[in-house]
């Protein structure tokens, strides 16, 4: 048993309202429930003698549903309502498996010692749709063009239901154009309940791609329907075309390259003309093409366009890479020293190239140049030339050849003191054999590179001694002389240098000290004699005059002196 207040039904039942607006009492039944219609509200005094319901069968007449009289109720419906009326313990009317037919005037009508009252209610039916189903869907849709997406339809409610169109859970209202919705009610003639259909035209947008379209529907009950979703295939004509270039990078001669031609049109077109540099392919179910095996010829502009539309097409410039290098000399390479050596590197390539070298695997802050070739320009040489990514290397071994040159032979004593160091340097190439016209011992001989060699031996002298150095090898051989005298004659020459220089510098300081004592007596024999004169000037003056010039002789005398101390 289900009931509900007349207030929520005031929206949808304008029988019920009108009869509201007149004071009559409103029940709400669920369709197919028991409905309990309350006698006075259910107000029943203690006093009353006799309880009897009847209904309204229209134009003015009136049926018996039941008496209670003192506890006992006994029925009187001789109709619909025989079995289906009974009486609650409060005198409210009982009435099972609800009907639409239920909606009319049921009345209670209460006796008492003093009076006869009645009490009218109006009963409304109403029943949630059995569910909501989208039908008739549309295969796909097309993009700017009004297209029945489908309809929807509520089974067998009460009062009609009211259809709400969504996508994407965001509601659709009709406006002319774009969306229409058409909704139509069949009522059931043996039930009464209602059918309510709901179609939606649509023209799509790409955007609705994948989009979810809903329909639902609010009844008096606070549960909304709402149906399964629908999709639907957006197809649209194209309207952009892109000729895709697929390769390794870089693209180089020799390699494959494979052409794609992407539409955005749904469905996508799956044939394309492909333009191959003056000639036409038509690739029919594939958008690809594979060009095999290709040369700096192949590089070049290349298009593609619709089979059924010729002029959407799309274009793109293919290139490939190549890079060739010439470099003259190559391989191994002999020249003699002092000559010059040309030195060539041919680039044809597709791009700007970068180019480096190495010698001997250490890289050059420039390219070599061999105007006068020398033993130190002998090695391995290699060139690195880059375009991009791609990447060729050329190379060539420079030996340089000569007779032997001895740059330096030069002796040196030990620092013990107990023998002499003889070093001879030269170059020359290949190696030079070092020998000596005396027996000495090897103290180190260097690495032979970049055509020089450094030959050490240790001798010690006895005699004066007249030493040559030889080194020789296919091409020639140099010798140079050095004096080396013995190791006791350098000692003694040290020891007598060193006497000779303390003498002179006794007889230096000697002569400067015998100056200074002689300036002195002068000096102190002048200041004795000018004490002395003062003391006679009480003499004639020709005595005086006399003085004189023996004073200024003896003041000349001392400046003579002085100068030579000085000296």
């Amino acid at each position: 048993m289900h009931l509900l207040s007349a207030g929520c039904l005031c929206a949808f039942l304008t029988a019920a309202l009108l009869r509201q607006a007149s004071g009559l009492e409103t029940v709400v039944g669920v369709y197919g429930e028991t409905l309990e219609i309350p006698c006075n509200n259910g107000a029943i005094t203690a006093d009353v003698l006799i309880t009897k319901w009847k209904y309204d069968k229209g134009d003015g007449l009136s049926g018996d549903l039941l008496v209670k009289k003192q506890q006992n109720v006994s029925v009187s419906a001789t109709d619909e309502y025989k079995h289906r009326v009974s009486m609650a313990a409060n005198s409210s009317l009982l009435l099972s498996a609800a009907r639409l037919s239920d909606q009319r005037t049921f009345t209670c009508m209460v006796v008492t010692d003093a009076d006869i009252t009645e009490f009218p209610v109006n009963v409304v039916i109403y029943k949630t749709p059995a569910g909501l189903e989208i039908s008739d869907k549309a295969e796909e849709l097309e993009i700017g063009k009004l297209t029945k997406l489908g309809e929807c339809v509520a089974h067998n409610a009460n009062p009609p239901a009211n259809i709400t169109w969504l996508k994407n859970n965001k509601i659709l209202v009709a406006d002319g154009k774009g969306i229409s919705i058409q909704a139509s009610v069949h009522v059931d003639p043996v039930t009464g309940l209602s059918n309510t259909s709901s179609i939606l035209e649509y023209s799509a947008e790409k955007e609705d791609t994948d989009a979810q379209f809903t329909c639902s529907t609010q009844p008096i009950s606070d549960a909304k329907l709402v149906s399964s979703p629908v999709s639907f295939t957006i197809t649209y004509s194209t309207e952009n075309i892109v000729l895709q270039v697929i390769t390794q990078d870089p693209l180089t001669e020799g390699d494959n390259v494979t052409l794609k031609c992407v539409a955005d049109g749904n469905p996508a077109p799956t044939s394309f003309n492909f333009h191959l540099k003056g000639e036409v392919v038509k690739v029919e179910n594939e958008n690809t093409y594979t060009i095999t095996n290709v040369s700096r010829d192949t590089s070049g502009e290349y298009k593609c366009s619709l089979i059924d539309n010729p002029a959407m097409e799309a274009s793109n410039d293919l290139t490939v890479n190549y890079l060739d290098i010439n470099l003259s000399p190559s391989g191994k390479i002999v020249k003699s020293a002092g000559e010059a050596l040309p030195l060539t590197l041919q680039i044809e390539s597709s791009g700007d190239s970068k180019v480096s070298w190495t010698k001997d695997n250490i890289k050059l802050d420039k390219e070599p140049q061999f105007t006068a070739l020398t033993y130190s320009d002998s090695g391995f040489y290699e060139c690195e030339v880059t375009v991009g990514a791609l990447s060729r290397k050329a190379s060539f071994e420079l030996g340089v050849e000569g007779a032997p040159v001895i740059k330096q032979l030069i002796k040196q004593r030990a620092e013990n003191g107990q023998h002499k160091v003889l070093i001879c340097e030269a170059e020359g190439s290949p190696k030079p054999a070092v020998s000596w016209n005396i027996n000495g011992t090897l103290l180190d001989e260097s690495p032979f590179i970049n055509g020089k060699i450094r030959h050490k031996i240790t001798v010690v002298p006895t005699a004066n001694l007249s030493v040559s150095c030889t080194v020789s090898n296919e091409f020639g051989k140099d010798t140079k002389v050095i004096d080396v005298s013995p190791l006791f004659e350098e000692v003694r020459m040290d020891k007598q240098d060193q006497s000779d220089d303390s003498d002179q510098t006794k007889l230096v300081v000697g002569v400067v000290v015998g100056l200074l004592i002689a300036t002195l007596v002068v000096g102190l024999a002048y200041w004795v004699y000018m004490k002395k004169s003062k003391q006679g000037s009480w003499k004639t003056g020709e005595k005086e005059n006399g003085s004189s010039e023996e004073e200024k002789k003896l003041e000349e005398k001392v400046e003579e002196n002085s100068q030579k101390a000085e000296v």
